[in-house]
């Protein structure tokens, strides 16, 4: 294969991975919606979801056009950098909000044909599901890959980066690559709003679904008479299928384009990096292609990999999960290991002191995907159902509220232990490889099979909304409990996903940050220096106060929900009503109650305002979302041009400090926060299925219950709103520092 012929090709993987998403829709959409009242709810939640989306698209629309416009100038009156970068911040944010929107329009379609199919089997459950996860992970990669291939393609044809006979290839290169950070920073400020705004959204509704409902009227989750519960399964797709498809589409990207960057600056001006062998493979680009490649192969292998996941009644769907995602890493490593050889030679310098292997390259691919299944595990580990960790929660809530906060606020500390070690033996590790490019590509290693990891992830919101409609459906009780097994598994693969879109992010922003220091000339940036102190702390801060604002924005936005629902419960007749037929009715089943009761029950559905409750969580989303995602933009910018310009060539050093500080900071913040919250929420699950403490059980509605329903409510902005955000604040700091780079260039 020519040097020529690769830009042109790679794009074309992104087409195949967004042709597979076509044909899992085609086979979405032919399945059967069932009953006229699964549809009436299934619609109610996709008008909610989509009506978010619109909301939101419009304030980011003017967000993107303000920005654009900027880098526009900037680029233009600048000789570092190009208007071009520009076209890429558009391209970027296009696509990361067109991610969105594809894997929450499919999604609101799979969650009530899962439901549907649970009624058959649980492997027809399964793979619609699946399926609708399949959608949003091959979706994000397949945007990233042809959006990110065809801008290097256009770019690197306009600027002449691939003229391997120019004298002027290096400064072509560096101009190219440059203009392509553009197309990061598009798609992480798209993905912290879509972010920050679901999860403010998803946890305003699940908070006032369970304070009020759960704990004050004593109906089970995702109740019928539940006003909030609407807004609460639109919140599982705005915060956990929009919102991590966003997350991990700027990790890949992110990822890519550091890798690439560094990648650059293995590779001598002419092309003969390569112990000086002129004409090397692919004009000796070898490194900066390699990434792109990377990703091209991971969408083949997760489309492989979703072909074995299958399971038959009385199955485990978690083992299913796992061969599909196990099968695609194998097929990773073992074309990684081929790319590498044909693309990189055995052994080349670009100095004295710098000499690389291939055998290097891949050993520091290999580090970064076994640290991503290592987190993964070990977040499992501490938030699982039935688990140590989560079963000494339990146990502490006997004695009520407090010890319940107190042992998860434990567990949640103690957990971010184990994957920083895996994290910092992987960066020792990928750098005694490979330099800093090794720690970059291996953060590519982690995210290569992004595909199926977030199929994976995606599945789970699916599975817990169909659980949902099968509850307002009042479909049999083996339904449900089909769903119930299907969304138990679903919470824990959201768990593994957060762990692994954390350990990413980590990587990521260590790949970017090294980029930053690459384009900004930086030699060393010495922590002992007054100015470079004084970064790290603001930039330690930060994370905190991120955080403070999104728990904040929760807690306003739950508290306007809690009041709406307690408003209907008091004044709408028909509810009131049905409560107290509920109560008579305790314990006999639904078919055994007096055509009365089923009329009274009936007509409390259709007066509840679920409308309320959705506009309640949209509105606040929107409001709220602004504030943090003005923080993670700005700071950077002025920490790097107010450094320059209090101390005269000290901004970049400023900002590395800053940098450093939000990283080691932020993925400790992001790693308590997630598992806390995840350990608290299967602690509740572990009471509501009957766990035996001490011999006793204590099920729904018990004190025990109680105290993790309080738990699980302080626990679900930490994991699913300000935790889950601080991975991109990470990355979006880090990639608007290395758009600064060329204004702020030693």
């Amino acid at each position: 294969m020519n040097l020529s012929d690769l830009p042109v090709i790679l794009p074309a993987f992104g087409v195949l991975a967004l042709l597979f998403t076509w044909w899992k829709t085609q086979e979405i959409n032919k399945a059967s919606v069932g009953s006229a009242r699964m549809a009436k709810i299934a619609k109610s939640i996709q008008d909610g979801a989509m009506a978010f989306l619109r909301a939101e698209y419009k304030i980011l629309l003017w967000f993107v056009i303000a920005v654009a416009l900027l880098l526009y100038w900037s680029g233009s009156t600048n000789e570092n950098s190009n208007e071009m970068i520009a076209v890429a911040f558009v391209v970027g944010a296009f696509c990361s909000a067109l991610a969105g929107y594809l894997g929450m329009k499919v999604a609101t379609k799979a969650n009530v044909r899962t439901a549907n199919a649970a009624q058959d089997s649980l492997g027809k459950a399964l793979e619609i599901a699946f399926s609708g996860g399949s959608v949003m992970g091959l979706g994000v990669v397949g945007l990233g890959i042809l959006g990110l291939g065809g801008l290097f393609y256009f770019f690197g044809e306009h600027f002449g980066a691939f003229d391997i006979g120019s004298q002027s290839l290096q400064a072509d290169r560096e101009t190219t690559l440059s203009v392509l950070t553009g197309f990061s920073f598009g798609a992480s400020s798209i993905a912290l709003f879509a972010r920050v705004g679901g999860g403010i959204y998803t946890k305003a509704a699940d908070v006032g679904a369970d304070l009020v409902g759960k704990v004050e009227a004593g109906i089970p989750e995702d109740h019928p008479l539940n006003p909030a519960t609407i807004a609460d399964n639109v919140g599982d797709n705005v915060g956990d299928v929009a919102g991590m498809g966003a997350d991990l589409f700027e990790s890949y990207v992110g990822s890519i384009i550091g890798t690439m960057i560094l990648g650059a600056a293995m590779v001598y001006a002419d092309g003969s990096n390569y112990l000086g062998q002129e004409g090397a493979i692919f004009g000796g680009l070898g490194p900066i292609f390699l990434p792109l490649i990377l990703g091209a192969i991971g969408i083949v292998t997760s489309i492989f990999g979703t072909f074995l996941v299958k399971v038959k009644d009385g199955g485990d769907p978690h083992k299913a999960l796992n061969a599909g995602e196990f099968f695609s890493s194998a097929l990773m490593i073992l074309a990684t290991y081929f790319v590498i050889g044909r693309l990189l030679p055995d052994s080349w310098s670009t100095g004295p002191e710098a000499s690389y292997t291939s055998d290097g390259v891949f050993y520091a691919i290999i580090i970064g995907l076994v640290a991503g299944l290592a987190i993964g595990k070990i977040t499992e580990h501490y938030t699982g159902t039935g688990t140590k960790p989560v079963k000494s929660i339990v146990d502490q809530s006997v004695t009520g509220y407090a010890t319940n906060i107190i042992s998860g606020l434990g567990v949640g500390m103690i957990s971010t232990t184990f994957p920083i070690l895996v994290l910092a033996v992987a960066v020792v590790g990928a750098y005694e490889f490979a330099g800093l490019y090794g720690i970059a590509i291996a953060a590519v290693g982690m995210l290569s099979n992004t595909g199926i990891q977030l199929a994976v992830d995606a599945y789970g919101p699916i599975s817990d909304n169909a659980g949902g409609i099968a509850e307002m459906s009042e479909l049999p009780s083996e339904v449900r409990q089909r769903t119930d097994k299907l969304d138990a598994v679903g919470n824990t693969t959201a768990a593994i996903g957060k762990g692994f879109a954390i350990g990413s992010a980590a990587l990521t922003a260590l790949a970017l940050f090294a980029a930053f220091k690459e384009t900004a000339g930086i030699e060393v940036i010495d922590v002992s220096a007054p100015k470079v102190m004084a970064g790290l702390f603001v930039g330690a801060m930060l994370p905190f106060l991120f955080s403070a604002l999104a728990m904040g924005a929760v807690g306003r936005a739950a508290m306007a929900m809690i009041q709406e629902v307690r408003r209907q419960f008091k004044e709408i007749p028909a509810l009131k009503k049905a409560l107290e037929v509920m109560q008579r009715n305790e314990d006999k089943p639904t078919e055994e109650w007096t055509e009365e009761e089923r009329n009274q029950f009936d007509e409390a559905i259709d007066s509840a305002e679920y409308g309320k409750c959705v506009e309640i969580s949209t509105q606040s989303a929107i409001k709220e979302m602004v504030a943090p995602g003005l923080v993670a933009i700005l700071t950077p910018v002025a920490v790097g041009l107010g450094g320059n310009h209090f101390f005269p060539g000290s901004g970049a050093v400023m900002l590395g400090g800053l940098l450093a500080g939000v990283t080691a900071s932020g993925v400790l913040m992001a790693l308590f926060q997630s598992n806390a919250g995840g350990a608290w929420d299967n602690a509740k699950k572990m009471v509501e299925e009957g766990y035996e403490i001490s011999g006793s059980k204590h099920g729904k509605g018990s004190e025990v219950h109680k105290a993790t329903v309080v738990g699980d409510t302080v626990g679900d902005p930490l994991k699913d709103t300000s935790g889950p955000s601080l991975n991109i604040l990470l990355k979006l700091m880090s990639v608007v520092a290395l758009v600064l780079a060329p204004f702020i260039k030693n």
